[in-house]
């Protein structure tokens, strides 16, 4: 896939990019997908703020991480046939919108409809991989795409550091009136300095849709790299989605600033997203993909044990299981991707889109799952859910590989 300039090109550095280009491309990975995890630490304070219950506003998570499933399958495909500008600017207004909408909320209603309209838009981090990998030059491609992910996974993490404070002294409003505006000056960065991009298939939107079907039964490192990425989602978003309500009550009582700092803990995660590059590129990702999983499976079934510990203990414990949980699901992903993305480099988008299908599929299930599971058995359900879907990610990574298409 190539490139072809629009009227601000950026200047090349010695990796095809100039590093304003390269950073504007990684704050607005971390900036979109950081609008689906800012609800996350406010929940406590949200639910009472607008007369809902915690099983109510357990949707909002799910919503969000929904529509991010969603769009992912039926708009990233369209990066390999369309202009991926074009299609992340008109993402951008859409969440600046949603983003809005959803900070003027009245109720729980609105509220849950604008968590599924962000979600949809916040695919646009999706668009911007595929664009940061197609932009550089292949010696350097590992280097760029593991520099966008780096500020993907910071936007994740920090993200609910982030909405926990600005919740606590300025209400879960202004977050989301503060994000509509960081989006907005990423919208209008890219649109003076993102490059257009030729498209590498003429497909028919329901045939483009189709392939994606195609590339799942052709390859079986996809289908094996998707299915354990998405479990491994499964415990992820269980954890973090059911984290602010369980230390808001007993026999914690503390507030979403307090929930928010976790991503502290994890934003360790992130930074080990080049170290596992670096491992997978002289060790093969096939190592990392189990070391990531079976670090994931130990540091949840930490959580077990926290009964057993007094209150400040049971703190320190969990802020142990989430630094190696997110090392391990971090390392893990970017080995996926690395994987993945050189199956088949004309369809990267669509490749792209597959994986990620799966991963937001995990994370809405396991925000739903984690919220029933938080109201009827407890804390130690939510744990042994978030167990049980990381030692599944290891048991894909470790089956034998099937070489051929089913």
């Amino acid at each position: 896939m190539s490139s072809t300039s629009a009227l601000h090109t950026p200047v090349a550095s010695p990796t095809g990019l100039s590093l304003p280009l390269t950073l504007l491309l990684a704050a607005g990975a971390g900036l979109a997908v950081a609008s689906l995890y800012y609800s996350q630490p406010m929940l406590g304070v949200l639910g009472a703020d607008i007369g809902a219950s915690d099983q109510a506003v357990g949707f909002v998570p799910t919503l969000t991480q929904l529509g991010y499933a969603m769009g992912i399958l039926l708009l990233a495909p369209l990066g390999d046939r369309y202009d991926r500008r074009r299609i992340i600017l008109i993402k951008a207004a859409v969440l600046v919108a949603a983003l809005l909408a959803g900070g003027a909320a009245p109720g729980i209603g609105m509220l849950l409809a604008a968590s599924l309209a962000i979600g949809l838009s916040a695919t646009l981090a999706q668009d911007i991989v595929p664009a940061a990998a197609t932009l550089a030059p292949e010696a350097h491609r590992g280097k760029v795409v593991g520099t966008v992910m780096t500020g993907l996974l910071l936007g994740i993490l920090l993200s609910r550091v982030v909405s926990g404070f600005v919740a606590e002294h300025f209400g879960w409003r202004a977050m989301f009136m503060g994000a509509a505006v960081s989006i907005a000056l990423i919208g209008l960065a890219a649109a003076r300095g993102l490059p257009r991009f030729q498209p590498t298939t003429q497909l028919a939107y329901s045939a483009l849709l189709g392939s994606l079907g195609q590339l799942w039964r052709r390859h079986s490192a996809l289908r094996r790299a998707a299915l354990s990425q998405g479990l491994l989602s499964v415990g992820f978003s269980a954890f973090w989605s059911t984290l602010a309500v369980m230390l808001h009550g007993e026999p914690f009582h503390l507030g979403s600033a307090a929930a928010g700092a976790f991503g502290l803990a994890g934003a360790a995660g992130a930074l080990a997203a080049p170290l596992a590059g670096r491992i997978a590129d002289r060790r093969g990702p096939e190592l990392v993909t189990r070391l990531g999983t079976g670090l994931a499976a130990v540091s949840f079934a930490l959580m077990l044990l926290s009964p057993l510990f007094s209150v400040p203990s049971q703190i320190v414990l969990i802020v142990i299981s989430a630094i190696g949980f997110d090392l391990g699901i971090q390392a893990s992903l970017i080995a996926h991707q690395s994987i993945v993305y050189s199956i088949e480099p004309g369809a990267r988008s669509r490749l792209n889109a597959v994986l990620f299908v799966l991963v937001f599929v995990g994370m809405a299930v396991g925000a739903a799952l984690g919220s029933i599971l938080l109201a009827q058995w407890g804390w130690m359900a939510v744990g042994a859910l978030s167990t049980a879907a990381a030692l599944g990610a290891l048991a894909v990574r470790l089956w034998p590989s099937r070489q051929v298409a089913y």
